[in-house]
């Protein structure tokens, strides 16, 4: 991988992390135009996704630390509450991590053709929340914590986008939309980390296996931070100002594009 290639995909990981468009879906994309494969790819994956999880804790470090103070005082208070409901929604994810992602992956594949298809369907929940008008609820409940985690569970598949996802369906719920993409974020970290975790395990992360140059890892790492912090702050006031279907109207150009890419590859 050249230092340009880590600089672009990181860039890539970074912006479309938080922005409700699928990392993973462009990533995939990235990839296949790059021509990287198997140990190369999981590498470098690993180690940009590492780099948004930090751009989220140097963004949202007062809310962590808010509810990490709360936690310690023992107490049923708003931090505790909050943090309880980020758990519940880490739920449905952890479960799908831990038991079923290889089967996930093996039942629908990790092609170009499902990245366009999950583009489309990202496209349709991003504007089925901005049109759709529930009764607004003050704060997010437990329940609606975990259905939010289901819909975190189902964006393993590449091009469905987590961050579309769970912030459409708390809308769908009728949570407030100030409150939702912070919710988003912070119960995100974990699975993420997790997910990282479970591939350094299985050997995921093998810079001299995949043949990446240490230069090209570090430049791919500090793309992804930078633009992850950019990225966050971004959706936080873009999710406040509703303007979610521009990115229904991007997701589904980009999902008809790469359908038709893979098409035409077949």
């Amino acid at each position: 991988m050249e230092w340009f290639e880590a600089l672009i995909l990181g860039l890539v990981q970074g912006f479309t992390e938080y922005l409700p468009v699928s990392s993973s879906g462009h990533l995939a994309i990235g990839a296949a135009l790059f021509g990287l494969e198997g140990e190369e790819n999981l590498t470098f994956a690993i180690a940009v996704h590492a780099a948004t999880v930090l751009s989220t804790i140097v963004i949202l470090w007062k809310e962590i630390e808010w509810i990490v103070k709360g936690v310690f005082k023992f107490q049923w208070n708003d931090e505790m509450r909050y943090a309880v409901n980020i758990i519940v929604s880490m739920i449905p994810v952890g479960i799908v991590g831990v038991f079923f992602k290889d089967e996930v992956s093996a039942l629908f594949g990790e092609g170009l053709l499902l990245v366009g298809c999950m583009l489309l369907v990202t496209a349709a929940l991003l504007a089925f929340s901005y049109y759709a008008k529930p009764r607004q609820k003050e704060k997010i409940s437990m329940k609606d914590a975990f259905i939010i985690g289901l819909a975190q569970a189902c964006a393993v598949l590449p091009g469905l986008s987590r961050s579309g996802s769970t912030i459409a369906t708390g809308l769908l719920l009728g949570n407030k939309k100030e409150n939702l993409a912070q919710f988003s974020f912070l119960m995100v970290l974990v699975p993420i980390l997790g997910e990282a975790l479970l591939d350094l395990m299985k050997g995921g992360f093998s810079p001299a296996a995949s043949g990446i140059p240490v230069v090209s890892l570090l430049i791919g790492f500090l793309a992804a931070f930078v633009s992850g912090c950019i990225a966050c702050k971004w959706m936080i006031n873009i999710v406040k100002k509703g303007k979610l279907i521009y990115f229904a109207i991007y997701c589904s150009i980009a999902g008809a594009v790469t359908i038709i890419l893979s098409l035409i590859k077949s």
